[in-house]
């Protein structure tokens, strides 16, 4: 007859763990596993999400053709949705640049740089050459409505260089003019209009280095010489003014002095 097992009643002893210093570490390295496990594995969905990222401002550039240094200065125009530039010598397309859901409504050409006014009230400035990259990228506050409106007339007049390098310019919109500096989009001054004025982009003239802008006012009263007003790149000119200056920090750009910096006594 066969006799079942008898099963073994009472405490049961477990196998000895290790303990001491090996232990311990080989538990620590088993929790730091897992982590870096995870992160080894989220690595490529992280890379692939920043690729996909839409680009800021809605920015896409095309570069249609390689650029020598013996290059001529690309043309530019607006075309569509687009800001493009084209060689001038061949009219073929060098680059062109567009922003998503936005259509450029002015275009200011100077000295290495393209500056275009979009229809969101964004201004931008794109490296003229070759286009390799957006600049700086400005919002005008209350713009985009105006820009809407046929009192804006096509934005003519809103980009004005202030000075024939092209290291300055203005936006005039009805409620001030803003100045940048093109090197960096740093924004130099802003002139608000007056009480009851508003500015006229499209009536502004130049005369040698002053930019004249029409600000018309509600008041009959108001003299013809207030609802004139003129600018350069250091702000408006009125008499015995002490502008600051516009040139980078710590330099002087074509050895140019900086005009608003004082002269003082020399210590005695």
């Amino acid at each position: 007859m066969a006799v079942a097992p008898i099963e073994p009643t009472g405490p049961q002893e477990t196998a000895p763990q290790a303990t001491g210093p090996r232990a311990s570490a080989a538990r620590r390295g088993s929790r730091l596993a897992l982590p870096v496990a995870l992160a080894l594995l989220a690595l490529p969905l992280i890379t692939a999400a920043h690729h996909s990222r839409p680009a800021p401002y809605g920015d896409h550039i095309t570069v249609h053709a390689r650029v020598d240094g013996d290059n001529a200065v690309p043309e530019l125009r607006t075309k569509g949705p687009t800001v493009e530039a084209y060689d001038p010598a061949t009219g073929r397309a060098r680059w062109t640049y567009g922003r998503a859901g936005h259509r450029p409504l002015a275009l200011l050409p100077a000295p290495g740089h393209a500056v275009a006014l979009w229809s969101d009230g964004l201004v931008t400035d794109t490296a003229r050459a070759d286009g390799s990259a957006v600049r700086w990228h400005r919002a005008i506050p209350g713009s985009a409505s105006w820009l809407r409106t046929p009192a804006a007339r096509g934005a003519a007049g809103v980009l004005q260089p202030l000075d024939p390098h092209g290291r300055m310019i203005a936006v005039v919109t009805p409620h001030r003019i803003a100045a940048y500096r093109t090197a960096d989009g740093d924004l130099r001054w802003v002139l608000p209009a007056g009480g009851g004025c508003a500015f006229e982009p499209a009536r502004s003239v130049r005369h040698r280095a002053a930019l004249l802008v029409a600000q018309p006012c509600g008041d009959a009263a108001t003299p013809w010489t207030s609802q004139l007003i003129a600018v350069d790149d250091l702000g408006r000119i009125v008499p015995r003014r002490t502008p600051l200056g516009n040139e980078l920090p710590g330099a002087a750009p074509d050895g140019v002095p900086n005009r608003a910096e004082k002269v003082f006594a020399r210590p005695r």
